[in-house]
């Protein structure tokens, strides 16, 4: 417990300045333990060292160059450190001996195996004089050591095995009379024989936990340019963080799924001893980073996301299967004597089919092998023909708080399922530490994100385009920029406004739109094409994809069923689907409630307030709603609220178009099609088949086919006389003038103005309330009443958002 194991990889020992700052740390690091620092050879050097010798014997013209640059590095090196005479000369004599090897690589015209592992393990060499060396001369003890001298291991099949017993008898003769520090070459070694060796894959962490065993050590700290091992790999999950804890079982499955941790056999010199192991950044050395150890920590469940690439399934199935043993032997038998390493396995209980991912790079011989072995079963059609299925990746989920903790499973798969990946063959095993799914390679970085959303290890993603930057639109984009990154901070929610567009031009982004184009200029964008814009939002690599539509066409409407069935999330304050072709509509629900993506239009009725909502529950909830009644227009609130004798009723209506509270086409509102539009939304919502031309509509044009405000402008002052006639008779009666909305069970509509008692709960509104009254048989004596703005941008806009968030919600 006297020694701390420190390692340095290659990518912190780059440079001069590298070695100035290694020294920097373990100078700081020193106090009551002793130092074993392990050393990796200089970035890049193991890979020019093998490229050197297959060059040399290749009679390369160029090798001696190469040569020249890699000793030139090294020892200009040596000069910038200040190392002395004394400390450069080995230095120089092993590149003397190594230039002598190389030559006689060229005369032999190959490269004897443990000659190349000498060549290999060269620059640990000069790595660990270095810094042995520039201790040294800033005045601190150190003595350096080369490992081929201590560590001895036996050949495995499974890999180098460390002789602890003889090695630690080569390390006491060394530590006995040694100082607080000591600088060790990683990755060579020494086998039974006495021969050079390697230690193979993470070579010099395997250096250091053997060292650690030999010295028992207290702890071992693995020195990186990350700050710890992290969740998920940062090049595909963006939000990827540091894990805090990992029992040593953690990091074996994380490990051996190519996240950057010790791997197993690194990690098994440790186990007996419980010597615990530290990841820490040579950037940011005050930071924890991530401790390995036996007891690791429960929390979260789920501690990383992973994966492996490049595979490929192999599937064997048919009825002659069924109880028949010996059959899973015969087919991992066959892959074995081909050398062929199975990653997954999968059999499900039925026995009918058994399911192999292989590496991509086997996957031919692999389907060759079996379809030879099982050749006599397929002609006799017990079997069918082993099939295989290229561009598959295996993702894992590894945790130890997984285990006997229900719903992981369910919420794995969940996640899945609203990302729209499909699943190809799954693997768990009884320790339920890991669980792995095989998908698609095209699928597999949304999947990976879907997964590490869902276990609270980032953010969930929303890809999110808006369609109609008008002032609906513009007002719904500023309020999702402005409260993007509270959600992020308190929600855990991912928004990323991928893609605007008008009827014109859409621009497209990969990560956030410009400002500019939030605010509705979009003239540095392309021309609109809806394929490109869906294909564009609805990103592989993106989990979730939403499309809203804050446009009055009926356009866009038209593009929402092969939206919804591409998995894209559809919300609108637009009126046209609900509204229109019922057969559309109908489908539009089926796909809602069936389908892989939603469709919210919470807006299209009262704005901002949840009137949609509020008569859905009470239908799910079993009521029976006898009628419906209010006032759905804010616009047409607002008109008949400030209509006031003296004024004129064309005056009020260009008011209310200036101020945003009219549809960009007044003529819908005053034509009464808007209000008609809603009441036909809420009546299908009771079940009812409603449409447009079963409604009795009271325009407020003078003719029923205007269209276009400034054709409305022009015509509307022939009907000022008359309306102020109305307004006049209402207020002598002591009553006022409402554009009222009547809907019944039968499926009786009408629309339209009427003269209300003064003391209606419809006469005293706010300018632009809505006022919804639902009589049903539990709200028989007095209506269930939902009032509030119903029009303008910002609480249109705020419905829109508020349906946003519904889906994020429903998403985990």
């Amino acid at each position: 417990m006297n020694w701390i194991v420190h390692k340095f990889g290659g990518s912190s020992l780059a440079d001069a300045r590298a070695f100035e700052h290694v020294v920097g740390l373990m100078t700081a690091e020193s106090g009551a333990r002793r130092q074993a620092v392990v050393v990796s050879a200089m970035q890049g050097t193991t890979d020019a060292l093998i490229d050197l010798a297959e060059r040399a014997a290749g009679d390369a013209a160029d090798w001696p160059e190469a040569f020249e640059a890699l000793r030139s590095r090294h020892l200009e090196c040596a000069t910038m450190l200040g190392l002395e005479p004394e400390a450069i000369e080995p230095m120089a004599v092993s590149f003397r001996r190594l230039r002598h090897l190389l030559e006689s690589f060229g005369l032999l015209g190959s490269v004897p195996e443990e000659a190349l592992e000498l060549v290999s393990a060269l620059g640990e060499q000069w790595s660990a004089r270095l810094l042995d060396g520039a201790f040294r001369a800033r005045g601190q003890a150190s003595r350096f050591v080369d490992a081929r001298e201590v560590i001895r291991i036996r050949r495995g099949e499974l890999g180098p095995i460390a002789l602890l017993d003889d090695s630690r008898k080569r390390l006491a003769a060394i530590t006995n009379d040694a100082p607080d520090r000591l600088v060790v070459t990683g990755f060579c070694c020494r086998d039974e024989q006495g021969r050079i060796a390697t230690l193979g894959r993470d070579g010099s962490d395997f250096t250091a936990t053997i060292l650690a065993a030999l010295l028992d050590a207290g702890e071992v700290q693995i020195w990186t340019d990350v700050d710890g091992v992290l969740n998920a790999d940062p090049g595909r999950v963006p939000n990827a963080q540091v894990i805090e804890r990992l029992s040593y079982r953690e990091a074996f499955e994380l490990a051996y799924f190519g996240a950057r941790v010790l791997h197993p056999q690194t990690l098994s010199p440790l186990l007996q001893r419980d010597v615990p192991v530290r990841i820490r950044s040579t950037r940011h050395p005050d930071r924890p980073g991530t401790l390995i150890d036996r007891a690791g920590s429960g929390t979260p469940p789920v501690k990383g996301m992973t994966a492996i690439r490049d595979l490929a399934l192999v599937n064997i199935e048919g009825a002659g299967m069924l109880g028949v043993p010996g059959t899973a032997e015969r087919v991992f038998a066959t892959l074995h004597r081909g050398a062929i390493s199975v990653t997954m396995i999968s059999q499900g209980s039925s026995e009918h089919s058994i399911c192999c991912v292989v590496p991509a790079v086997d996957a031919d011989r692999a389907r060759q092998l079996l379809s030879e072995a099982f050749a006599r079963e397929i002609d006799a059609g017990q079997l069918q023909a082993v099939r295989q299925e290229d561009r598959i990746e295996v993702l894992a989920a590894v945790g130890d708080g997984m285990a006997g903790a229900p719903g992981v499973a369910g919420r794995l798969f969940g996640a899945l399922g609203r990302a729209g990946v499909n699943v190809r063959a799954i693997a768990q095993g009884s320790s339920e530490r890991n669980i792995s799914i095989a998908v698609t390679r095209d699928q597999s970085e949304r999947a990976l994100r879907a997964l590490h959303a869902a276990f609270y290890l980032s953010r969930h993603s929303l890809s999110i385009g808006v369609i109609g930057p008008g002032q609906v639109g513009r007002a719904l984009l500023g309020q999702l920029r402005d409260a993007a990154p509270r959600l992020a901070e308190t929600a855990g929610l991912d928004l990323q406004i991928r893609a605007v567009a008008n009827s014109r031009a859409m621009v497209l982004d990969d990560a956030q739109v410009s400002d500019v184009a939030m605010a509705g200029d979009l003239s540095a964008g392309e021309p609109l094409d809806y394929e490109r814009l869906a294909a564009h939002v609805r990103a592989e690599r993106l989990p979730h994809a939403v499309l809203i539509d804050c446009t009055a066409s009926d356009v866009p409407p038209t593009r929402y069923v092969e939206w919804l069935e591409a998995g894209i999330h559809v919300i609108t304050p637009n009126k046209q689907a609900g509204a229109g072709d019922l057969e559309r509509y109908r489908k539009l629900r089926r796909l809602d409630a069936d389908g892989p993506a939603r469709w919210r239009y919470e807006a299209t009725v009262g704005a901002g307030l949840p009137v949609v909502q509020t008569l859905r529950d009470l239908v799910d909830s079993g009521d029976r709603v006898d009628s419906i009644e209010g006032i759905f227009s804010g616009t047409l609130a607002w008109l008949f609220n400030r209509f006031e004798p003296g004024m004129t009723f064309s005056g009020l209506v260009r008011e209310a178009h200036d101020a945003g509270y009219t549809e960009p086409d007044p003529a819908d509102d005053l034509s009464g099609m808007d209000v008609a539009r809603k009441l036909v939304i809420l009546g299908r919502e009771l079940g009812l088949p409603l449409t447009l031309d079963a409604i009795e509509i009271d325009p407020l044009l003078p003719t029923a086919d205007l269209s276009g405000a400034e054709a409305v402008f022009d015509a509307l002052p022939e009907m000022d006389e008359a309306m102020s006639r109305r307004l006049e008779a209402a207020r002598a009666a002591g009553g006022c003038l409402r554009y009222t909305a009547r809907l019944a069970s039968d499926g009786s509509a009408r629309v339209g103005l009427e003269q209300l008692p003064g003391d209606h709960p419809f006469a005293h509104l706010a300018l632009t309330d809505n006022v919804v009254a639902f009589r049903t048989r539990r709200y028989c004596d007095n209506p269930l009443i939902v009032q509030g703005p119903g029009a303008g941008p910002d609480v249109t806009a705020a419905g829109v958002f508020s349906d946003l968030l519904r889906i994020a919600q429903s998403l985990g």
